[in-house]
């Protein structure tokens, strides 16, 4: 793996992010703000999904109400989504909230900053300053001739200035776009201009899987160039699903790696089972059980009975499966051979169980 980028460092409620500190995974709510209920169950289940930071819109006065008795119970840290109206954002500080997203150019003129800057300061919160292509200051369109990566980086400059004149220094950056070329440069690019810590992501990807390629791509390359402290994959889709992606990002990239890795052959010609409901079965069931406690652990699930022990030797566990039996194999020794799909399912489940609780004793 490459060098990491060493930012400064803040805290995040309970978190470090920064300097060097473990990349952390964000989401963002798509519930109703003001229903806190729904709220409370969709931030549960990105904490169970592996997610770290939660972004909270927070559209009007209702919405902001909302907050004390969310982050009171949630179970993870906040980050209240603000634009234009700056008394939302002292009251997502008040409700303790430990963060804001901002864009410090929208929310009403120096004096207003100048509010905001205390009250986070006051506070002990980090303000992060988020500037998007279609956020960019229309003088700064007409000067670097478009929403460019320069142009990004400009206004994220200007924007920074603007706290910055005001003693306030817990800042941290983003710079979207759709485009994943013009993410990567514009990250790049701030990241040699400041040391400010830097939420990486290709904002509005797509679905589920163009999304995920879009975001791999981009997020990628800026991980093996060092550059990224936090980082949010954004999808059309359930933001569960945001989270798990995120995590299989950063394992590709061999930085940070949450429950176990999963291999699975392609299917083909020669293959006699259904491989893609037992590998889509044993996905599901390591996201529930006790081996997602266990990073380490390497799980294989393989199309041929007479290669895959083979193909998978390194795996601490797997199945391969033919027309009338299956075999169940830890490091490429077969420990049980199984008629059936069913059972070759179930019984390969009961030995991860067994090796979970091994790793547990």
């Amino acid at each position: 793996m490459a060098h990491r980028d060493h930012t400064r460092v803040l805290k995040l409620g309970p978190l470090t992010l920064g300097g060097g500190h473990p990349i952390l995974v964000q989401s963002m709510t798509n519930t109703d703000t003001r229903d806190v209920d729904a709220t409370l169950r969709q931030l549960q289940a990105l904490a169970d999904a592996g997610c770290e930071i939660a972004r909270l819109a927070v559209p009007d006065d209702a919405a902001a109400a909302a907050l004390r008795s969310i982050n009171e119970r949630s179970p993870l840290p906040l980050v209240a989504d603000i634009h234009f109206d700056y008394r939302l954002a002292v009251a997502a500080l008040e409700a303790g909230l430990p963060a804001l997203r901002i864009n410090p150019g929208n929310i009403g003129g120096k004096k207003h900053v100048d509010i905001l800057a205390d009250a986070a300061r006051a506070h002990q919160a980090i303000i992060r300053v988020g500037v998007n292509s279609g956020s960019v200051e229309k003088e700064l369109l007409a000067r670097f001739g478009g929403p460019t990566p320069e142009a990004l980086v400009e206004s994220a400059l200007n924007h920074v200035r603007l706290l910055e004149d005001r003693g306030f220094y817990d800042i941290k950056v983003s710079l979207k776009s759709s485009s994943v070329t013009d993410c990567v440069a514009a990250y790049r690019l701030m990241a040699q201009r400041s040391d400010y810590p830097l939420h990486i992501g290709v904002t509005e990807a797509g679905t589920l899987m163009r999304g995920t390629v879009k975001s791999a791509v981009g997020l990628g390359v800026l991980l093996f160039d060092g550059i990224g402290d936090t980082l949010r994959v954004s999808l059309t889709a359930d933001p569960v699903k945001e989270a798990g992606v995120a995590w299989e990002i950063l394992r590709a990239a061999g930085l940070r790696s949450r429950g176990p890795e999963i291999v699975s052959c392609p299917t083909c010609g020669r293959t006699e089972i259904d491989l893609i409901g037992l590998a889509s079965a044993v996905e599901d069931y390591v996201q529930r059980s006790p081996a997602a406690r266990h990073a380490g652990l390497k799980l294989a699930v393989m199309g041929c009975v007479v290669n895959g022990p083979g193909e998978a030797r390194e795996a601490d566990l797997g199945l391969a499966g033919g027309r009338d039996r299956g075999v169940i194999f830890r490091k490429g020794e077969v420990l049980r051979s199984v008629r059936g799909q069913e059972a070759l399912l179930a019984a390969f489940l009961e030995e991860l169980d067994k090796l979970s609780a091994e790793r547990d004793a």
